[in-house]
C-alpha cells in the first residue's frame, strides 16, 4: 500500500485525475502536487480537495527541466515517501529543439532530466520506499495502423542516445513528434536499468495510451492538431476500437501500475501490439530491444553525460 504520492506535473490532465483518484484510496494519506505555476497548483489543490473531501494535498513548486530546481524540491521532502509518478512532460511545443543549459534540448530536459534527478536524489538520501512510475508511450513500439513506426537506432549505443537527447541524432530537421518516440524510450530504458541496480524498489514503465483530456494536441503542428482535435479523436478512433478513452482511465493506468502488484518492476506495459487503448500488456513480448541489458544501461550512462 502507497500512504504518500509525489506527482510532477500534477496540475491539470492525467496528473490531477491520477491524484484525485489516489485520493479516493483509504490508504492514501498525502499526494504532493509538484507544479511549475503556483497559482494552477493552488487551483488543482482546492479543486481536489473539494472533489475528494479529503485535505490530504500539499504542494511543492519545482520545473522538472531544470535541474538545480528539482534539487531543491528534494530538499522541501522532509518524510520518505511511498511512491512516484513522473507525469510532467509531453512534446512541449515550438522550443521542443532548443538547447537547454544542461545540453539536452527542452523536449528531453522535460520528460528526462529533471526526472532521474529526482529519482536519484530521493534514492540518495533515503526518502524513497517502494514505487517509481515513468509514462512511456505507444509510440516506441509504433502503431502501424496510423503510420507509427516503431523506434529503430542502429545500436542503441550510449553515443546514439546522446544524440536523442541533445537531438544531433536527427540532423538538421528536428521533428518533435518523431523525436517524442526516442526520448521516450531513453528514458524508458534508463528505467529498466534502474530496476535492476535498485532490486528492492519497484521501477515500473506505463503508457498512459490515447488519452483524451491531457491537452497533448496543443503541442502538435496546426495541420495535425486540427485533423487530431476534429477527426481523428472525435470520430475515427471510436470507430476502429481499441485507440482512445476517457481521462479517468488513462490516469487509472498510472494509480494500479503504482498500487497493483500484478505490475512487476522492470516492465514497460502499454496497449496491444497495434493499439492505444484497452488491456495493457509487457511490450518486450513484441518490442525485443527492451530485454536488451546493455541498451538499457547505454541510455542510463548516456543521461548521465547531461546531469552535472
Amino acid at each position: 500500500m502507497n500512504e504518500s504520492i509525489f506527482i510532477t506535473g500534477a496540475n491539470n490532465g492525467l496528473g490531477k485525475e491520477a491524484a484525485r483518484q489516489l485520493a479516493m484510496k483509504k490508504e492514501t494519506k498525502k499526494v504532493i502536487l509538484f507544479c511549475r505555476n503556483e497559482n494552477r497548483a493552488e487551483a488543482a489543490k482546492k479543486d481536489l480537495e473539494e472533489h475528494t473531501g479529503k485535505k490530504i494535498f500539499e504542494i511543492i513548486l519545482g520545473d522538472v527541466s531544470d535541474a538545480n530546481s528539482v534539487r531543491r524540491a528534494v530538499e522541501k521532502i522532509k518524510e520518505p515517501i511511498d511512491a512516484i509518478i513522473l507525469n510532467a512532460g509531453g512534446m512541449v511545443g515550438k522550443a521542443a529543439g532548443k538547447i537547454t543549459s544542461s545540453g539536452m534540448n527542452e523536449l528531453a530536459a522535460t520528460n528526462v532530466l529533471g526526472h532521474v534527478i529526482l529519482v536519484e536524489e530521493l534514492i540518495k538520501h533515503d526518502k524513497l520506499k517502494k514505487a517509481v512510475l515513468y509514462p512511456s508511450a505507444e509510440a516506441v513500439p509504433g502503431v502501424k495502423m496510423l503510420g507509427m513506426k516503431p523506434v529503430a537506432m542502429k545500436t542503441s549505443s550510449v553515443d546514439e542516445f546522446a544524440g536523442v537527447l541533445d537531438g544531433s541524432y536527427f540532423g538538421n530537421k528536428f521533428d518533435a513528434v518523431q523525436a517524442y518516440g526516442y526520448v521516450k524510450y531513453a528514458a524508458t530504458m534508463w528505467m529498466l536499468s534502474m530496476s535492476r541496480r535498485y532490486p528492492h524498489l519497484k521501477f515500473v514503465v506505463v503508457s498512459p495510451g490515447n488519452t483524451k483530456g491531457t491537452g497533448a494536441p496543443d503541442n502538435l503542428p496546426p495541420a495535425m492538431k486540427f485533423m487530431l482535435n476534429n477527426f481523428m479523436m472525435p470520430i475515427i478512433f471510436p470507430l476502429i476500437g481499441g485507440m482512445v478513452h476517457k481521462l479517468e482511465v488513462g490516469a487509472k493506468r498510472f494509480v494500479d501500475g503504482i498500487s497493483d502488484e500484478q505490475y512487476k518492476s522492470g516492465v514497460f506495459y502499454a496497449s496491444k501490439q497495434g493499439k492505444l487503448s484497452g488491456d495493457m500488456v509487457d511490450q518486450s513480448t513484441f518490442y525485443n530491444d527492451l530485454k536488451n541489458t546493455t541498451f538499457q544501461d547505454n541510455a542510463d550512462k548516456a543521461i548521465h553525460r547531461f546531469i552535472k
